[in-house]
């Protein structure tokens, strides 16, 4: 009898848990996913040119809200937890309501699902969402760069679109951003990388993704996202933590597992963070990981225009999904507001509109700033009714790309940029030349 199962995702490592140990695979039946953290997800299917062809019909994608009936209209065996960015209660909360409803609960290790790469590899993961792993990324690409050396991108699925169309994704001009029709949330991971000439790939399977990527490599670097540990077995495993969030490096998870495997732990953001909570940081790495290499970083801010926040009453757009599941209350934006004087930080709560309203009702911890959501045609159009709708003498964006750029935007408004900047030594030269 095959084993009737059930993987809980949110649209990115749940397809890649399912291809690396369940496509194919005759001793399981997977009767669904189920879906959390990404708006829209549920209600489609993991289509059956990508499930093979055990799943001629597709896989269906249920709302997590469904697990429990689920589980007992289908008599599942199993349940497999695959997503990121979670406190361990939160997980062992699911865990019990599982095994309460008759099903096992199933963790797949780093071994069943890391490929093996014929490339070296760098990954680069984090133990929260915005903790500067994107920055840290590019730092990493910048130091190959200036070797001679071809570095190829791979980030962390963000497949929210056709899915059969994003199997395997390349993007190596901004026209391909138009071409890929790339959400807010991609285009802030992949223009970057583009504007420094890194190709990136990204998409869903990661097996057929990491051989086009390596046709063109010298190094892969992977770019991991939402905490979660590298779909790649890397030669270098660099993990970012974050003071403003200490404690967190072990108790979310992956977060906890990307920090104790980590040969590179970088703890950013020690230019804003008290030193009571980087030592924090820094204890549980030496308690846990001794023997990983610890750098210290900062995320310096820079605003051209700085001067128009001086006594301003100000709307702060910051990342999304860095309010949101990485529960941060303020960002590089907050930052610059306080440092450059502005008056006033706008609620723009009484001036939200359908989706962006709806993220305020999910995610009611969110303070005075805006997240930027972006993850389809209509949150983007709400994200910009509801910026244009509020009151504020500026609008200070904190995204990692311009959202002027993309949306109109009828308010003053200034842009903050921030890089990862290592502090002494050992900095990331000093473990990456060792790969050259």
């Amino acid at each position: 009898m095959k084993k009737k199962v059930i993987i809980m995702g949110a649209a990115g490592r749940d397809f890649h848990n399912f291809n690396t140990n369940f496509r194919g695979n005759q001793e399981y039946d997977v009767v669904c996913f189920t879906a959390t953290q990404i708006p829209d997800i549920d209600g489609r299917k993991y289509p059956a040119e990508l499930a093979g062809e055990l799943y001629p019909e597709g896989i269906p994608i249920h709302d997590e809200t469904e697990l429990e009936s689920l589980i007992a209209k289908h008599d599942i065996d199993e349940v497999v937890f695959s997503y990121s960015d979670v406190p361990h209660e939160y997980i062992m909360n699911k865990a019990s309501m599982i095994i309460a409803a008759g099903a096992d609960f199933k963790l797949l290790s780093t071994k069943s699902t890391m490929l093996k790469s014929v490339k070296p590899v760098v990954s680069v993961c984090a133990v929260r969402t915005g903790c500067g792993k994107s920055q840290t990324t590019r730092k990493v690409c910048e130091y190959f760069l200036s070797k001679g050396k071809k570095v190829v991108a791979v980030r962390h699925p963000m497949p929210y679109g056709d899915l059969v169309k994003q199997n395997v994704q390349r993007f190596a001009t901004m026209e391909d951003l138009v071409k890929h029709e790339c959400t807010i949330e991609e285009r802030e991971e992949y223009e970057p990388h583009i504007k420094k000439g890194v190709v990136v790939y990204a998409g869903v399977d990661y097996e057929k993704i990491l051989r086009e990527a390596e046709k063109e490599a010298d190094v892969v670097i992977w770019d991991g996202g939402n905490n979660d540990t590298s779909f790649f077995k890397a030669d270098l495993e660099i993990c970012v933590a974050d003071p403003h969030r200490p404690g967190h490096e072990l108790t979310y998870f992956p977060g906890e597992v990307n920090f104790r495997r980590a040969d590179v732990i970088v703890i950013n953001k020690i230019d804003t963070a008290d030193m009571d909570s980087i030592n924090e940081v820094r204890y549980n790495a030496m308690d846990v990981n001794p023997d990983a290499i610890i750098i210290d970083g900062a995320s310096p801010i820079f605003v051209e225009g700085f001067e128009k926040i001086k006594g301003k009453k100000v709307l702060v757009v910051e990342d999304g999904p860095t309010l949101t599941h990485g529960e941060m209350e303020y960002g590089a934006g907050i930052v610059a507001a306080m440092r450059y004087g502005a008056e006033e930080l706008v609620d723009p709560r009484p001036y939200t509109t359908g989706t962006i309203t709806d993220t305020f009702k999910k995610y009611p911890y969110i303070g005075t700033l805006l997240p930027a959501m972006g993850y389809g045609d209509q949150q983007i159009k709400d994200l910009e009714d509801t910026i244009n709708a509020t009151e504020c003498d500026l609008v200070i964006i904190a995204t990692p790309i311009d959202l002027s750029k993309l949306i109109n935007i009828k308010k003053e408004h200034v842009k903050v940029d921030y890089e990862l900047q290592e502090i002494g030594k050992p900095d990331l030269e000093v473990v990456l030349k060792k790969m050259i």
